[in-house]
């Protein structure tokens, strides 16, 4: 039986390598230690190549640590992870569907009736901003819209977990500030567990309650992990307004700074 107290997400002391051409091996994940609790909003920040997204992907069954343990809500992860909903960098939607096919379609896989599936996907692209635009396909949306109907087709499925991965790194700046609003408008009426992966230290404060820092790889560690006191409910507009928004960032961006420049500096040694 699933534990009440149980934390949405647990890994313990995990590591992820990868096999390599010539039988060496790479780590890049060493004894990771993170908890997400049910309801809690976690933002996963760290230099390029550090490994954030392979935590994402162990979260979600889609990587099997080689040490260490994966739990979620107090039971050991075997296989994909159904308590998850996941929404890439990429666009995951089909070409040849429609904006309400493609957020119908995965009630539809799991066995809902089709007309069912559709009328709950009109309501999830009204509650997205997009009640009007479900006859079009994703050639004939914005990027911004595009990651409305993505958003919604993970929604729809009503995951106790959710997990992304840059969801908004290819938008741009003002576009990125609306579907953060959007995302926590959508997070507040019925929180879920979150681990949201991001480059943009601002964009982590803005939205979580707790900001974790991974080091450089290989190897990476998470080395840092800061609870946000900011009130709810959040504009993203203006909360990076607050002079203690300002300190947060200043605090948590001298660990991360430090981890950047070592990756450059990697960079730069190849």
């Amino acid at each position: 039986m699933t534990t009440p107290t149980a934390a949405a997400v647990s890994l313990d002391g995990t590591t992820v390598a990868f096999r390599l051409a010539g039988g060496r091996t790479y780590t890049a994940v060493e004894t990771a230690q993170l908890s997400v609790a049910d309801g809690e909003f976690v933002a996963i920040v760290g230099p390029t190549g550090c490994g954030k997204s392979t935590l994402l992907n162990v979260a979600a069954g889609l990587l099997k640590p080689a040490a260490g343990s994966v739990r979620i809500f107090g039971q050991p992860l075997a296989g994909l992870n159904h308590d998850a909903g996941y929404l890439f960098q990429a666009d995951a939607l089909f070409p040849w569907k429609t904006a309400l096919e493609n957020v119908a379609i995965g009630l539809e896989v799991a066995g809902s009736a089709r007309a069912d599936a559709a009328a709950k996907a009109q309501q999830w692209l009204a509650s997205v901003g997009l009640g009007a635009f479900g006859n079009r396909y994703p050639h004939m949306l914005s990027g911004g819209q595009r990651k409305r109907v993505g958003l919604a087709q993970v929604l729809i499925r009503n995951p106790r977990i959710i997990l992304m991965d840059e969801p908004f790194g290819p938008l741009d700046a003002q576009t990125r500030q609306i579907m953060g609003n959007l995302l926590l408008d959508l997070w507040s009426a019925d929180r879920k567990a979150v681990l949201f992966v991001t480059h943009d230290l601002e964009e982590a404060i803005a939205l979580a309650d707790r900001v974790v820092i991974m080091s450089a790889g290989p190897a990476s560690r998470i080395i840092g992990d800061w609870r946000v006191t900011l009130p709810r409910p959040r504009d993203i507009f203006e909360v990076r307004m607050k002079h203690e928004f300002h300190e947060l960032h200043r605090e948590i961006w001298q660990t991360l700074k430090t981890e950047v420049e070592k990756t450059y500096k990697q960079a730069g040694a190849v």
